[in-house]
Protein backbone atom coordinates (compact mmCIF):
# COMPACT_ATOMS: atom_id res chain seq x y z
CA UNK A 1 0.00 0.00 0.00
CA UNK A 2 1.54 3.28 -0.87
CA UNK A 3 1.21 6.37 1.54
CA UNK A 4 2.46 7.30 4.92
CA UNK A 5 1.30 5.14 8.00
CA UNK A 6 -1.25 7.74 9.00
CA UNK A 7 -3.22 7.23 5.55
CA UNK A 8 -2.53 3.82 5.15
CA UNK A 9 -4.46 3.67 9.15
CA UNK A 10 -6.77 6.47 8.14
CA UNK A 11 -7.89 4.38 5.07
CA UNK A 12 -7.90 1.02 6.65
CA UNK A 13 -9.98 2.54 9.24
CA UNK A 14 -12.84 3.58 6.78
CA UNK A 15 -12.62 -0.12 5.35
CA UNK A 16 -13.10 -1.63 8.61
CA UNK A 17 -15.68 1.21 9.32
CA UNK A 18 -17.57 0.66 5.90
CA UNK A 19 -17.54 -3.34 6.73
CA UNK A 20 -19.36 -2.19 9.75
CA UNK A 21 -22.51 -0.63 8.90
CA UNK A 22 -22.76 -2.99 6.21
CA UNK A 23 -23.00 -5.59 8.81
CA UNK A 24 -25.67 -3.20 10.31
CA UNK A 25 -27.93 -2.99 7.50
CA UNK A 26 -26.50 0.41 6.15
CA UNK A 27 -26.64 1.41 2.53
CA UNK A 28 -23.26 3.32 1.16
CA UNK A 29 -23.95 6.04 -0.67
CA UNK A 30 -20.23 7.64 -1.00
CA UNK A 31 -16.76 7.47 0.42
CA UNK A 32 -13.95 10.12 0.68
CA UNK A 33 -16.92 12.99 -0.67
CA UNK A 34 -15.36 16.87 -1.18
CA UNK A 35 -16.92 19.54 -0.57
CA UNK A 36 -16.08 23.31 -0.65
CA UNK A 37 -15.83 22.80 3.10
CA UNK A 38 -13.78 19.60 3.00
CA UNK A 39 -14.19 15.90 3.05
CA UNK A 40 -17.03 13.53 4.44
CA UNK A 41 -15.10 9.77 5.07
CA UNK A 42 -18.41 7.94 4.66
CA UNK A 43 -22.41 9.07 3.33
CA UNK A 44 -24.77 6.08 4.36
CA UNK A 45 -28.55 5.59 4.20
CA UNK A 46 -30.06 4.01 6.75
CA UNK A 47 -33.63 2.33 7.04
CA UNK A 48 -35.33 3.39 10.32
CA UNK A 49 -39.12 2.80 11.62
CA UNK A 50 -40.01 6.51 9.91
CA UNK A 51 -38.35 5.38 6.30
CA UNK A 52 -34.46 6.50 5.25
CA UNK A 53 -32.51 8.62 6.88
CA UNK A 54 -28.89 9.83 5.34
CA UNK A 55 -26.07 9.55 7.89
CA UNK A 56 -22.81 11.22 7.44
CA UNK A 57 -19.50 9.71 9.29
CA UNK A 58 -16.64 11.00 9.88
CA UNK A 59 -14.04 8.06 11.12
CA UNK A 60 -11.34 8.44 13.53
CA UNK A 61 -8.67 5.51 13.45
CA UNK A 62 -5.72 5.30 16.11
CA UNK A 63 -3.64 3.15 17.11
CA UNK A 64 -1.99 4.13 20.06
CA UNK A 65 -3.09 5.95 22.78
CA UNK A 66 -0.24 8.36 22.42
CA UNK A 67 -2.86 11.42 21.22
CA UNK A 68 -5.51 10.16 23.09
CA UNK A 69 -9.11 8.41 21.87
CA UNK A 70 -9.90 8.99 17.95
CA UNK A 71 -13.18 10.46 18.95
CA UNK A 72 -11.25 13.31 20.93
CA UNK A 73 -9.74 14.49 17.56
CA UNK A 74 -13.50 15.68 16.34
CA UNK A 75 -12.65 18.81 17.41
CA UNK A 76 -15.25 22.11 17.20
CA UNK A 77 -13.54 23.38 14.03
CA UNK A 78 -13.90 19.81 12.64
CA UNK A 79 -18.02 19.47 13.98
CA UNK A 80 -18.60 23.04 12.11
CA UNK A 81 -16.95 21.83 8.87
CA UNK A 82 -18.92 18.39 8.98
CA UNK A 83 -22.01 20.38 9.34
CA UNK A 84 -21.10 22.56 6.82
CA UNK A 85 -20.18 19.69 4.22
CA UNK A 86 -22.89 17.78 4.82
CA UNK A 87 -25.15 21.00 4.01
CA UNK A 88 -23.20 21.38 0.80
CA UNK A 89 -24.13 17.48 0.05
CA UNK A 90 -27.67 17.92 0.73
CA UNK A 91 -27.43 20.84 -1.47
CA UNK A 92 -26.72 18.75 -4.54
CA UNK A 93 -28.49 16.12 -3.52
CA UNK A 94 -31.77 17.07 -3.08
CA UNK A 95 -33.41 13.41 -3.66
CA UNK A 96 -32.12 12.77 -0.29
CA UNK A 97 -34.87 15.02 1.23
CA UNK A 98 -35.76 13.56 4.99
CA UNK A 99 -33.76 13.80 7.89
CA UNK A 100 -30.03 13.62 8.78
CA UNK A 101 -27.42 12.87 10.98
CA UNK A 102 -23.99 13.41 11.81
CA UNK A 103 -21.79 10.42 13.44
CA UNK A 104 -18.48 9.74 14.57
CA UNK A 105 -17.13 6.22 14.48
CA UNK A 106 -13.70 5.88 16.52
CA UNK A 107 -11.50 2.79 16.32
CA UNK A 108 -8.94 1.52 18.03
CA UNK A 109 -6.37 -0.90 17.12
CA UNK A 110 -2.90 -1.85 17.84
CA UNK A 111 -2.01 -3.52 14.65
CA UNK A 112 -3.79 -3.10 11.33
CA UNK A 113 -5.41 -6.72 10.37
CA UNK A 114 -6.02 -6.95 14.09
CA UNK A 115 -9.47 -7.23 15.43
CA UNK A 116 -10.09 -3.72 16.61
CA UNK A 117 -12.55 -2.13 18.97
CA UNK A 118 -15.52 -0.15 17.36
CA UNK A 119 -17.67 2.63 19.10
CA UNK A 120 -20.30 3.94 16.86
CA UNK A 121 -21.54 7.43 18.28
CA UNK A 122 -24.48 8.05 16.58
CA UNK A 123 -25.77 11.71 15.71
CA UNK A 124 -22.43 13.08 17.37
CA UNK A 125 -22.27 16.92 16.02
CA UNK A 126 -25.19 18.88 15.95
CA UNK A 127 -25.45 22.51 15.39
CA UNK A 128 -23.72 23.69 18.77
Amino acid sequence: MAGNRNQILGKWGEQVAYAYLAQKGYTLLASNYRTPFGEIDLIARQKTGAGWITVFIEVKTRSTGDYGFPEEAVTAAKRRHLMNSAEAYLERHPEQVGDWRIDVIAIRSRRLGEDPEIVHYENAVNGD
